[in-house]
Order: C-alpha cells, then sequence, then structure tokens
C-alpha cells in the first residue's frame, strides 16, 4: 500500500518526500475537507518536487457546491492541470448532477481522479460509471473530519465493494478520511492501492504542522510484512 500525504506549502511538500512519501497532494486543510491551494502554490511545490522525487503529484480544486456551474467547474480544473501537477482530484458527492459531471470530467482532456465524498453513503451506480469511463484512478474520501476517522462513517461493506470494483475493473483505488495509524490493519485488510494522510502526520490535526518524523513512522509502519502483504 502506498502513502499519500496531503501538504500545504512547499516546506512542507519538501519534508513529506524525504520522509518516505509516495505521493505529495496539494491540499489547503484551512480551506474544507478538499480546500484548493493558490495555484502559484502548487506550481511552486511542484517545481520544486521535480528533483530528487519520483513520486506523483495531485491537487485539489477545493470543494465543489451542487449546483456549480459546469463550465465553471471545468476550468478550475484546467487552472490547477496547468501548474504541472499529474493528477486533479475533483470531490463527487450523490446527487441529481454527479453522473453528469462524471461525464463531463471524463471529457476535459486532464488527468481527474473523482473523490467519492462518502459521509452521506457511497451510490455504487456512481462508481460504476466512473469506472467505465475510465479515469486513471478513484477515491473515497470524508468531509466532516470532526466525526471521526473513515471507518467511522462507512460501513466496511461499502469500502470493500469500492475496492473490490475498482480492483476487478483494474483501476488504483485508494482511501482517505481522517485516518490514523490505528486504521492501519482495516486498510491492510481492504488492501487499496493507496491511501492518503494528513491528521496522522501533523502535530494537532489536519491544520497542524507536518511532522517528518510522523511521516517517517507511518512510511515504517505500512512497510511491515502484515501489511504490505496485505496490499
Amino acid at each position: 500500500m502506498k502513502m499519500l500525504v496531503s501538504v500545504r506549502d512547499p516546506h512542507e511538500a519538501l519534508a513529506a518526500a524525504a520522509a518516505g512519501a509516495d505521493f505529495i497532494d496539494c491540499k489547503d486543510p484551512s480551506a474544507g475537507a478538499l480546500g484548493a491551494l493558490p495555484t502559484a502554490t502548487v506550481a511552486a511545490i511542484v517545481r520544486l518536487l521535480a528533483c530528487g522525487f519520483g513520486g506523483p503529484t495531485s491537487a485539489t480544486i477545493g470543494d465543489v457546491a451542487a449546483d456549480e456551474d459546469p463550465a465553471a467547474l471545468l476550468a478550475r480544473v484546467a487552472a490547477m492541470a496547468a501548474t504541472g501537477v499529474c493528477f486533479v482530484k475533483v470531490g463527487i458527492e450523490p446527487g441529481p448532477l454527479a453522473a453528469a459531471r462524471l461525464r463531463a470530467l471524463a471529457g476535459c482532456g486532464h488527468t481527474v481522479v473523482p473523490v467519492f465524498v462518502a459521509d452521506r453513503g457511497l451510490d455504487m451506480a456512481l462508481v460504476a460509471l466512473a469506472l467505465e469511463l475510465r479515469f486513471r484512478a478513484l477515491m473515497i474520501d470524508t468531509a466532516d473530519k470532526n466525526a471521526g476517522s473513515l471507518f467511522d462513517l462507512v460501513p466496511p461493506a461499502a469500502l470493500a465493494a469500492f475496492v473490490e470494483a475498482a480492483r476487478a475493473a483494474g483501476v488504483p483505488v485508494g482511501l482517505a478520511g481522517a485516518l490514523r495509524t490505528p486504521d492501519l490493519p482495516r486498510l491492510a485488510a481492504l488492501a487499496p492501492h493507496f491511501a492518503g494522510f494528513r491528521s496522522a502526520v501533523c502535530s494537532s490535526g489536519r491544520a497542524g504542522t507536518l511532522e517528518p518524523a510522523r511521516v517517517r513512522a507511518l512510511a515504517q509502519a505500512l512497510a511491515q510484512p502484515a501489511v504490505a502483504a496485505a496490499a
């Protein structure tokens, strides 16, 4: 299982990469579950990591309103893609516009990763559509980071169905949502391709300061035989 670490500035990006993160994700934790950093900051992170870091980079576009204009949404995707980041993450919540939004994102010409926001449930019909549209990867995350981890908010059977559907389609799949070290056994049992962390590697919650020692400890825990074998 690979480790995705969310960072909010170039300093954190360098520290996370040096401490063992496999993926670097650009996100502003003070601006919501999928809060966006300024594109200039993301571009600076991408440039900084171009020398020496061999892993992928991703960035969120910010939380998406249920009724957001499609053209405005795609413009935000294009602006973030222009930073040079490998993947642009876009939150997808169940609703009447979700299917059309997935189709628009699939045809936008940029490498988008849909992130299914699962606090209010996971619509497997939307997941099936995303797999049919052949996105490069899929993720689950949660919006309310104060309500507990992903495993507190989403039933294990739903998480297993999500991971298995993606694996069967040959699409890499990631899990995130206030995950911490005690969640590793359950993550290992599900065996996603990668897991996303922010709270677990910060000194005082997701809005706190990223601590390289926590990143290193988490990387070592993920490399333990039982976890690595399950992944």
